[in-house]
């Protein structure tokens, strides 16, 4: 059995700024993150924290990947020397996205590697927080149901249905707090913390890279297939054994990987998907994982226009694309938002990362959605599924001090 944690490809090289001193620089560009305005970034690559918007980028119906690139290379010529967009992307196509040039970039080297990232998070705050439940335990498994007819009678092949926890404190929470709990729990991970909308925060830890270029080479990491962690050493392999010879996930993992490979070839010169997956672990899942790395044939293909290419694959959808995204419209009782998109960020020479939006909740005043999805086959249960759903809750329910 092969295990990874978070398998990439060499690092991505850093835009043209110096990081901060090491050690410590990652862990105190998290303890300065303020929310707000504030964009935090940690990948297993770099760390960023970045302040104010200097411009938006506009929302109308040319492909957002020419938006972003005609805006920063306008922001070098009229004298910026590096800059960047950071932010996020919905997954509804037409929604606008929340991206933006900022002020100023602070980088530092992963968080990962920082050794202070041991010290203790600061506790989770006692809010009294009221849960609900949107949809239902029992009406996401009947979802589940209806959508497993549906594949048995050949309509699609996979669909990843999603239910959410709304949670509403005492008082408003503290997202830095919380964002540091959760990048110390997963340091190898991509943590963020984004503006969403007016008065809106989208934070969250997932362990999914969509792709990343660094000039003409691209790294993407589909994961699909999951099983929740164990507190047991003998269990949790066990979990990961039986995982990783799986024949219901590995065909949800295949679905994907089959899926990814179609949308990066046309961009390819060259392009390597490993022949089975792997696995990597987070706090609370395993996951079956493949690391796909290939040499563009156009050098000049954006980070951002990978992305798109890929957006949303079956691993958050589901295959065909268009009949998924009519079941998840008819199967779920709220707009996905953010969830399920991707946040990242790219330069002006293309290169960035983008990171599939998982694992992560919406901050609005005193309330919290949480999200979380299962992927739906022809051999899934409404009770597995409901199962996974909640056990990836955990990530950000502990992070809240609302573990159940």
């Amino acid at each position: 059995m092969s295990t990874t944690l978070f398998e990439l490809a060499a690092p991505l090289a850093a835009p043209d700024v110096h990081p901060l001193p090491v050690p410590g620089a990652a862990t105190a560009l998290l303890d300065d993150y303020r929310g707000g305005p504030d964009r935090f970034l940690a990948t297993p690559h770099r760390t960023l924290l970045a302040r104010g918007t200097a411009e938006e980028v506009p929302h109308d119906d040319e492909p957002l990947a020419r938006r972003v690139g005609e805006l920063l290379s306008a922001r070098r010529r009229t004298g910026d020397p590096a800059p960047i967009v950071v932010g996020s992307v919905p997954f509804a196509p037409d929604a606008p996205a929340a991206l933006a040039v900022p002020e100023t970039v602070q980088w530092a080297p992963p968080l990962r590697e920082d050794p202070l990232t041991a010290l203790p998070a600061p506790p989770a705050e006692d809010l009294a927080w009221q849960l609900a439940e949107v949809p239902s335990a029992g009406a996401f498994g009947a979802a589940v149901a209806a959508a497993v007819a549906r594949l048995r009678n050949g309509e699609l092949d996979k669909v990843v249905l999603a239910r959410t926890l709304e949670l509403t404190g005492a008082r408003e929470p503290d997202l830095p707090a919380m964002l540091n709990r959760l990048a110390r729990r997963d340091p190898a991970g991509y943590t963020f913390a984004v503006p969403s909308g007016p008065g809106r925060t989208l934070l969250g830890a997932s362990p999914e890279l969509l792709v990343s270029r660094s000039a003409g080479h691209l790294v993407a990491n589909p994961l699909a297939g999951s099983a929740p962690r164990s507190a047991d050493l003998a269990e949790d392999v066990r979990r990961a054994a039986v995982l990783l010879d799986s024949a219901k996930d590995l065909h949800e993992h295949a679905v994907v990987v089959d899926a990814v490979r179609s949308a990066l070839a046309p961009f390819c010169a060259h392009l390597d998907v490993p022949d089975r997956p792997t696995l990597v672990r987070t706090a609370t899942m395993w996951h079956l994982s493949t690391t796909v790395t290939g040499t563009l044939a156009d050098p000049t293909a954006t980070a951002l226009e990978l992305a798109s290419a890929l957006h949303p694959t079956p691993a958050v959808c589901g295959t065909p694309t268009a009949t998924a995204r009519q079941v998840i419209a008819a199967s779920e009782p709220f707009a996905r938002g953010p969830y399920t998109g991707m946040v990242g960020w790219q330069d002006a020479d293309g290169d960035g990362e983008w990171v599939v939006t998982i694992r992560c909740a919406e901050a609005h005043g005193r309330t919290l959605r949480l999200f979380a999805g299962a992927g739906v086959v022809a051999d899934s249960t409404p009770e597995a599924e409901t199962a996974e759903t909640a056990a990836k809750f955990r990530t950000f329910l502990t992070a809240v001090g609302a573990a159940r």
